[in-house]
């Protein structure tokens, strides 16, 4: 389906402002979907997010810091992410050696358990993107790289 057709407005002010309307349209269609595959198992996009990050640094601590640098919703509150997943015995956090007023961050047996349940899911997700060849995907992947020079 179009995006004149998702949203019924037949003509845009200009192709830019279509390109804007689709990329917002898109980004909440893509959101809903992740979303309904973690609604499941209680986790929010930005919770999966961290619980990633922390996967990533393969059992070194992280700082809360690190992971606001790392994550994609850069809006996030990351330390009260954080919270949420230590009371799900998902991460578990200590005050950090070097910095007393440092955090480390480190993922939970139970949060890695989590994440190995979930990667054929979200395998599974992301392999409908296939309806792209690999060389519209590499386009697309640098025409979004080149929008975000725009800031």
């Amino acid at each position: 389906m179009s995006i004149e057709d998702d949203i019924q407005q037949p003509k845009f002010k200009s192709i830019y402002s279509k390109v804007l309307i689709n990329l917002i349209y898109t980004s909440n269609w893509l959101k809903e979907r992740e979303m309904s595959i973690l609604k499941p198992y209680k986790l929010t996009v930005s919770q999966y997010n961290v619980l990633r990050i922390l996967r990533g640094q393969k059992g070194k601590p992280a700082t809360i810091n690190l992971i606001i640098d790392r994550m994609l919703d850069r809006m996030s509150n990351a330390s009260r992410i954080v919270d949420k997943l230590e009371d799900k015995g998902l991460v578990t956090r200590k005050q950090c050696p070097n910095d007393r007023r440092a955090v480390d961050v480190i993922i939970s047996k139970k949060g890695l358990d989590l994440l190995n349940e979930l990667d054929p899911k979200m395998s599974a997700w992301e392999k409908k993107f296939k309806i792209l060849s690999q060389t519209e995907a590499e386009n697309l992947s640098e025409l979004l790289d080149k929008l975000r020079l725009a800031k």
